[in-house]
């Protein structure tokens, strides 16, 4: 791993932790260098389930809510402005008379937040590296304009939130697999990645249906898809789908699986779904997928079922309907 910003200003010393109290790291990932950092001393806020996890097997106390107070915060930027934005604001109110370090990629917006960020307070320092860039200044109420309102509901009336996919609208390629579904899809069905919910409430339209697993990695999302989905028959699972094992074997598997976690597609991602699917079907049972039109899945659907068909799309994305996993084994 490369040193990143946070250290270099770190040992160069243009930067300086506290003596003593707790350090927040907003929005970390397993990919950030956090090595200069006193892991018995910092709190992980993430809600993303694989970061999560393997920022907790490396000794770090994670939580998906800020607790606070803080000595001192550290904000990694996301992509989505408004949801950096509002993360700037928490790390503000759980700082009080504490340093604010906010750090991000040039693609992920850093430079409209340091000039925002120099309008509205006093910036003691920043360090241009790889590709982005970092500030520091004091904690201020100045950012308080910037608190996320929350989840709210979008015009079809479902809860959403920033940040979340597809916060703002239905996904077009989530609807058309709705819309494709058969009448009957078993007793027992799963929604991988399941977001906030909107083909889970489309699938328990379906009175024959006993359980629904509702697995979704982003805790946001999954608390969103809590709200939208009132029905017994929901079992909710805050997870990452590769790693998740049904606690039984499905008659159905829906999903319209994530296709990145930076800028750039990376394919292994659906690939990996599609896995988990197979292994958590029962021997008849069925798949339907939703995909963007330029992933290239097919190989890995009919290395893994033993009859694949492609049951619709238009020039954006593509639906499958997968038979026979020919990998039953859990």
């Amino acid at each position: 791993m490369a040193t990143s910003r946070l250290t270099t200003c770190l040992d160069d010393g243009s930067l300086s932790l506290p003596s003593e109290g707790t350090i927040a790291l907003f929005g970390a990932t397993a990919d950030h260098d956090l090595s200069a950092l006193p892991v018995d001393r910092c709190q992980v806020i993430q809600t993303f389930r694989p970061d999560h996890d393997a920022l907790a097997a490396r000794g770090f106390d994670c939580v998906t809510e800020p607790a606070g107070p803080y000595a001192m915060s550290i904000v990694f930027l996301p992509r989505v402005r408004t949801q950096g934005q509002a993360m700037v604001a928490a790390a503000c109110a759980a700082t009080p008379g504490g340093t604010l370090y906010v750090d991000g990629l040039k693609t992920d917006g850093i430079e409209p937040m340091l000039k925002a960020c120099r309008t509205r307070a006093d910036v003691r320092g920043q360090v241009s590296k790889a590709h982005g860039k970092a500030l520091w200044f004091p904690a201020s109420e100045a950012f308080a304009d910037w608190t996320s309102p929350g989840p709210g509901r979008i015009t079809d009336g479902y809860l959403t939130a920033p940040g979340v996919f597809s916060a703002d609208g239905i996904d077009p390629a989530s609807a058309a697999l709705a819309d494709a579904l058969p009448a009957k899809l078993g007793q027992s069905v799963a929604d991988f990645g399941a977001g906030w919910g909107y083909l889970s409430a489309r699938i328990l339209q379906r009175p024959e249906i006993a359980v629904l697993h509702v697995v979704e990695a982003d805790h946001t999302a999954l608390s969103c898809a809590r709200a939208n989905l009132e029905d017994p028959r929901a079992k909710f699972y805050w997870a990452d789908v590769p790693g998740w094992t049904s606690p039984e074997r499905l008659d159905t598997v829906v999903m319209n699986p994530p296709f990145h976690t930076t800028r750039n597609a990376d394919p292994a991602l659906g690939q990996a779904f599609i896995a988990a699917a197979a292994r958590a079907l029962k021997p008849a049972g069925h798949l339907w997928m939703v995909a963007n039109r330029h992933l290239p899945y097919e190989t890995t659907l009919a290395e893994l079922f033993g009859e694949v068909s492609e049951v619709g799309g238009d020039g954006r994305f593509k639906l499958f309907h997968a038979q026979r996993p020919s990998r039953p084994r859990r």
